[in-house]
């Protein structure tokens, strides 16, 4: 009797161990998969739009970079260069300025912002001296969050 007992026990751990090894399920599958995929819209989801985020700051930084170069032009020749100059009056000389002693921008081309969109100046500005902005992440004018325009007057 105590073999008998014996035997279905171990035939029962036996099955057990078999099943074990027999793989998932596809319905065990798609549950992990679930799971996994609940937890990283989670965890996702706090990271999501942080790339923007730091494209706009990267673009403010590169404004202020932008407009200390442009402050350099103005102690040399005595004045921002004028909306026709463009930020290419910093790489290359404009026309009658004899003070010119540059290049003042150190690459030989000009800056794209982050979204690979030129940056767009005015001299004299709306807001000052002069205006250098870029239009955001949506290279158009205005726009809320990520999509707003970052500015030298803001």
């Amino acid at each position: 009797m105590q073999n008998h007992s014996q035997r279905l026990v171990g035939r029962r751990s036996g099955y057990s161990s078999i099943a074990a090894f027999r793989g998932m399920t596809l319905i065990e599958i798609l549950v992990v998969l679930t799971l996994i995929g609940i937890v990283m819209g989670i965890v996702g989801g706090n990271y999501l739009g942080q790339g923007e985020k730091a494209k706009a700051k990267a673009a403010k930084i590169e404004i202020e970079q932008i407009g200390q170069t442009l402050d350099l032009f103005r102690l040399e020749v005595g004045r921002y260069p004028t909306t026709q100059e463009g930020l290419q009056a910093l790489i290359t000389a404009p026309t009658g300025v004899p003070n010119w002693n540059g290049p003042y921008w150190k690459k030989n081309t000009l800056p794209k912002d982050p979204w690979t969109n030129e940056y767009k100046y005015a001299a004299p500005g709306q807001h000052g001296a002069y205006d250098l902005w870029s239009y955001g992440a949506d290279g158009k004018e205005g726009g809320e969050g990520t999509n707003k325009d970052i500015t030298s007057w803001e």
